[in-house]
């Protein structure tokens, strides 16, 4: 007994591929449906790759693969015996694949009634609301630091890229957490002293090194985290978040002066405005007044066409 895997591929050449191509060429427009089929197939084994590569499951579906190859094979030179076994395995594989990937497939079933679907297909959300929870998980791990008096030093990277900086520090590129961020402000920790550099929606590096401010207008009881969060804030348009060790008190350096003694909701609006609403807000309007030109120089290029053509006319 052969599966179809042994089958009769000139035949399988002829009847199928071919008369397709017959087909296409009767229906131009069917070229197009093709293209889009594949297109989805693609990207719907793109994604069940990219999940399944990062769980248990990567091993079994190699282990998978290569019983299909041998069974093929098997099939291929007439190997009657291996052939046979191998087919009953792979019949009773389809029942083992259900049980064994149960977890996985009901996850995936239950984020299709969810709005987690898109982060399932790798389609994450705008920058806009990343950057504000972002914010959000960052003034919660500074409040937290603040109780315990725990001293802290975090930088968001605005437009002015500081790569000199984050090269400085230890390398982290980690999604933004408090309970990592209050980790590794942990007093006697290798990360502790220097400062966590945000970028990208990530932890980009932690213990770098801040230029310090040198100004002799800054109030000598200031510390080494308050002197080097305003020279970062004065050389870039990065903004620091200072909790003090001393009195457990959270600041906020912006272009080169200090914010002191900030409270939750002031520090997250402080954040949210400078990081967020004047960003994408400039962003939106740049992008809208663009779209105005473009459309603005198509409306002038047409009426000169329509002034040409007239001319020719006359």
């Amino acid at each position: 007994m052969q599966i179809n895997l042994g089958m009769n591929w000139e035949n399988f050449y002829k009847d199928n591929i071919m008369s397709y191509i017959r087909n296409l060429k009767e229906n131009p427009f069917e070229l197009i449906t093709l293209i889009i089929d594949i297109a989805i197939v693609i990207f719907l084994v793109y994604c069940f790759f990219r999940v399944v590569k990062e769980s248990r499951a990567w091993q079994l579906i190699k282990g998978i693969a290569l019983l299909v190859i041998a069974t093929w094979i098997s099939g291929l030179f007439n190997l009657k015996i291996l052939n046979w076994i191998l087919t009953g395995i792979m019949n009773l594989g389809v029942i083992a694949i259900i049980v064994i990937f149960q977890p996985e497939l009901r996850r995936g079933l239950e984020q299709l009634g969810t709005n987690k679907i898109t982060k399932f297909f790798g389609i994450d959300k705008d920058v806009s609301t990343k950057t504000k929870e972002d914010i959000y998980k960052v003034v919660i791990a500074a409040t937290e630091l603040a109780k315990t008096k725990t001293g802290a030093l975090i930088v968001f990277e605005r437009d002015i890229k500081i790569q000199d900086i984050i090269a400085t520090g230890i390398p982290m590129n980690a999604d933004v957490s408090p309970q990592l961020l209050v980790n590794i402000f942990e007093p006697k920790t290798p990360l502790h002293d220097g400062a966590v550099v945000i970028a990208g929606n990530k932890i980009v590096s932690a213990a770098c090194v801040l230029p310090l401010a040198d100004d002799k207008d800054i109030a000598k009881e200031l510390g080494t985290r308050h002197r080097a969060a305003i020279g970062i804030s004065k050389e870039s348009d990065s903004i620091a978040i200072i909790v003090s060790e001393e009195t457990g008190k959270i600041s906020v350096a912006k272009d080169g002066t200090l914010i002191a003694d900030v409270r939750e909701d002031v520090l997250k609006k402080i954040l949210i405005s400078n990081i967020v609403t004047k960003r994408f807000t400039i962003e939106k309007k740049e992008r809208k007044e663009r779209i105005k030109k473009i459309r603005e120089k198509m409306k002038k290029q047409k009426e000169l066409k329509k002034e040409e053509q007239s001319e020719e006319q006359n």
